[in-house]
């Protein structure tokens, strides 16, 4: 008897007692069709960070294309933002996991980003729970009962955006063709085929946040999705609208191109502030002058994270686009009021420099951090909904300040290297376990942070540095002190099984030979 191959035309998945409500069949056909239209343009634009990354590691270094310098010096503009658009002085994000969700549009905040990115461990379940959560959030019937409390919406909540995943991960548990769905086309598929004429007669539509551009022909190939994805629905050309996170350093250099790609659909550039420092690290991990000191030493004043901010507010208002400040990841504790005190100081230090800078809004991470950077945007923006008029005609950034990465005397310290270590592996642990928005030392830590940390510690052992009080770095020592971690966080009541589980990711991406790109990547084999 002939054995039938499987018919791989028709898109499978994994089971899941919520498949009937996300993943209908008319959906699932859907995301296959994105899938096969623009998956190919994706691997290649992969390989093309590849190669760049080797042309960088040879030692070139990033600068305003020649080819697109008519684009730079031409005169256009993006669309006006839609109404519920108009006004972004303070956003929240987070996980699209139910209660958080609730609380995030209840906060008080403008806008909320739910994220399927850095802030969520992507488990099949949490990818499929999101996406009922996000129909539910759409229709106004998100609620969660529990045994303490009833979590429902209040009669004013924040305008959603939802972030998807970047272009270099994959959906292992919904295969296409035989092999796994682009992750970016997945969630943004998902949200789109269910909810965009839903919101959009609802008086909003469907919102995005696109992560870890590398230039403007990645933000090309998402603009070409949503021209798509407009077509086979029936939406009206731009109806979809974005903001783009300029979180890596190649795209800082190519925003006015970004903006021209996505025109169809952009509303802004936001700061990812986080992604940014690891993005430095990361294509530049080769070079000892870009070694970066300890994170608590490279702040928004640093020399190359003030240029970029300021270049992208001045880039956004050349071409009547919003721009969106960083995250305040700071978590204010309601039962020490010393931590309390001093995370408001932070946070008013931070939205005030941002507000003053022309930035026409900023993040938080927690509900408590609202009302704070709300007041530093309200003593500027007043009654107007932002400050795109706000040109920086005296900003001018050249390569060389893109690049600027100066790094005091003595910026590199145990202190540094143990908060690395076990920021690092607490976050990973957390990740494993499902939970990708991790309170760690009263900060709300996602996938970002714990890049950072992992890159310092490559860097730092690569570059064979030594720390302030002489100790060298190496790979024994780092090892080391790994072990000591996870003993401390054993004691401490971690599960044994998981932090080994982490400190084998942790180990493979600080140590190996080579720069791995994202941490995330061999953390998801390990994800149910």
């Amino acid at each position: 008897m002939a054995i039938v191959p499987p018919d791989i035309s028709v898109p499978t998945f994994t089971p899941h007692p919520e498949a009937g409500r996300v993943l209908t069949p008319e959906a699932a056909e859907f995301v296959a069709g994105l899938h096969r239209q623009f998956n190919p343009r994706r691997l290649e634009l992969l390989q093309a960070r590849a190669e760049r990354q080797a042309r960088f590691d040879a030692g070139e270094r990033p600068d305003f294309l020649a080819a697109t310098e008519t684009i730079r010096i031409g005169g256009w503009t993006v669309p006006e933002a839609p109404k519920p658009l108009a006004d972004r002085r303070v956003e929240i994000t987070g996980p699209v996991e139910r209660k958080m969700m609730i609380n995030a549009l209840n906060s008080g905040a403008k806008v909320f980003m739910a994220d399927f990115e850095d802030a969520n461990s992507p488990t099949w379940d949490n990818v499929i729970a999101g996406q009922v959560n996000l129909q539910d959030a759409v229709r106004e019937t998100i609620e969660l009962v529990t045994s303490e409390k009833t979590y429902r919406l209040a009669s004013e909540t924040a305008t959603l955006l939802v972030r998807p995943r970047g272009w270099h991960l994959a959906e292992k548990h919904f295969q296409v063709d035989g092999g796994p769905v682009s992750a970016s086309l997945f969630d943004f598929g998902l949200y789109v085929f269910h909810n965009g004429r839903e919101s959009l007669s609802r008086g909003f539509g469907p919102y995005f946040y696109l992560p870890k551009l590398e230039g403007h022909l990645e933000a090309r190939l998402w603009n070409d999705v949503m021209l798509a994805a407009e077509d086979a629905l029936g939406l009206d050309r731009g109806s979809i609208r974005a903001t783009v996170l300029i979180e890596t350093i190649t795209a800082a250099f190519e925003m006015d191109e970004i903006l021209y790609e996505l025109r169809d659909h952009i509303c802004g550039l936001n700061a990812g502030r986080w992604d940014y420092i690891f993005s430095v690290a990361k294509r530049f991990h080769a070079d000892p002058a870009f070694v970066l000191p300890d994170r608590s030493l490279v702040t928004m004043t640093s020399p190359f994270m003030r240029s970029y901010t300021e270049l992208l507010v001045k880039t956004c208002h050349r071409r009547g686009a919003h721009a969106i400040g960083g995250m305040a990841a700071f978590i204010p504790n309601r039962r020490k009021s010393e931590v309390t005190e001093a995370a408001l100081a932070k946070v008013t230090e931070d939205k005030r420099r941002e507000a003053g800078d022309g930035f026409d809004g900023t993040w938080v991470a927690h509900p408590d951090l609202v009302a704070t950077a709300l007041a530093e945007f309200d003593a500027v923006l007043g009654d107007r909904p932002n400050q795109l008029e706000r040109q920086r005609p005296e900003v001018h950034v050249g390569p060389s300040r893109l690049l600027d990465v100066s790094v005091p005397p003595n910026g590199i310290t145990r202190a540094g290297l143990d908060t690395n270590i076990s920021v690092g592996l607490r976050y990973v642990a957390s990740w494993l376990s499902g939970t990708g928005a991790a309170a760690i030392d009263d900060l709300m830590e996602d996938a970002a942070t714990a890049e950072i940390s992992r890159a310092q510690v490559w860097q730092w052992v690569h570059h064979q540095v030594t720390l302030s009080d002489g100790t060298p770095v190496t790979a024994e020592f780092v090892r080391h002190l790994l072990d000591e971690a996870v003993t401390s966080l054993i004691e401490a009541g971690l599960d044994a099984e998981l932090l080994s589980q982490a400190r084998s990711v942790f180990e493979q991406v600080a140590l190996a030979d080579d720069f791995p790109t994202f941490l995330t990547l061999p953390a998801y084999d390990l994800l149910p």
